[in-house]
């Protein structure tokens, strides 16, 4: 049941005339990095790893560090979508690299009662590179570039979207800015008509500070996010407490979806290795998200 329903969606979306308040290839919605997905999945500020080459690329230079990351994010059943990413250094210039994909497997093809005529995959694929620069020691800029793929039964598509970000570090000790605007570009058509990228608009602000005397520190982050072509304004809120720099506790909130809100994780730090998990609660049985990253820093 719950496979037809999500045919139901992608095929009204994406194989026909769409509306101004319509976008396609949801998968671009799904948050990378079980941290930033425990913590709201806002992903602007707050983030100190590669994963910000998904969220606002201009981070890239704020954490220099060379890393390899894989997520796993598990969804509605049968729809699974993987992130590859790496991030290095080139001739002093930050770079990040990222892939992923997205398949929802065995979907039924049926024109009427009784069993299936047969099924199919529906597969979504991104290819990203990414590079910031700071403009002064408190101020960068970021861009991405990504190939986009999309395949629907018999039918294929593919194209190009941008990604710019900027943020505004230690405006006084411990509090940051920043905001990105992403997916913007367009897609080939997909039998009819080229579906409808969904740009989005993010901003926030992030606080992080410490009680030594207890090895604690804390991480605290509120901001928004619109997508272009719908009415909504999602509020994001999250926190992260870190304890002696290994075990770290997350919580989020955010507001204006109808089948989520809130959002909890953890994660383990050690001897440069992150494993972090996410669990976010969905309603109407639609299946809740439970997403696992693993992250090497050389």
């Amino acid at each position: 049941m719950k496979k037809i329903f999500f045919l139901i969606i992608i095929s009204s979306i994406n194989l026909h005339a769409q509306t101004a308040v319509e976008s396609g290839l949801s998968f671009l919605k799904f948050g990378f990095g079980a941290r930033n997905v425990a913590m709201s999945d806002l992903g602007v500020v707050a983030n100190n790893d590669l994963s910000a080459l998904y969220y606002n690329p201009a981070l890239l230079a704020v954490n220099k560090k060379t890393q390899l990351s894989f997520t796993h994010n598990s969804l509605f059943q049968d729809l699974n979508s993987e992130m590859f990413a790496g991030s290095f250094s080139a001739f002093g210039v930050p770079l990040a690299i990222g892939v992923n994909t997205t398949s929802v497997s065995n979907i039924e093809v049926r024109t009427g009662p009784g069993n299936p005529e047969s099924s199919f995959n529906a597969n979504y694929f991104f290819a990203s590179i990414s590079s910031a620069y700071e403009i002064s020691e408190h101020i960068a800029v970021g861009a991405s570039i990504k190939y986009l793929y999309e395949n629907i039964f018999s039918d294929k598509s593919n194209g190009l979207a941008f990604d710019i970000g900027v943020s505004y570090t230690k405006l006084i000790a411990g509090l940051d800015f920043g905001a990105s605007i992403r997916n913007i570009g367009s897609m080939n058509k997909l039998r009819n008509e080229p579906t409808k990228l969904p740009t989005d608009l993010r901003l926030g602000g992030s606080y992080e500070f410490a009680i030594t005397d207890y090895d604690l520190q804390f991480t605290a982050l509120a901001g928004i996010q619109k997508y272009l072509s719908e009415d909504e304004i999602h509020l994001h809120l999250g926190g992260e407490t870190l304890y002696n720099k290994i075990i770290a506790l997350r919580l989020g909130y955010v507001s204006n979806y109808y089948s989520k809100n809130f959002s909890a994780g953890f994660g383990i730090i050690w001897k440069g290795i992150n494993f972090d998990y996410a669990f976010v609660p969905v309603k109407y049985g639609l299946g809740d998200s439970h997403i696992i990253t693993i992250l090497y820093t050389f």
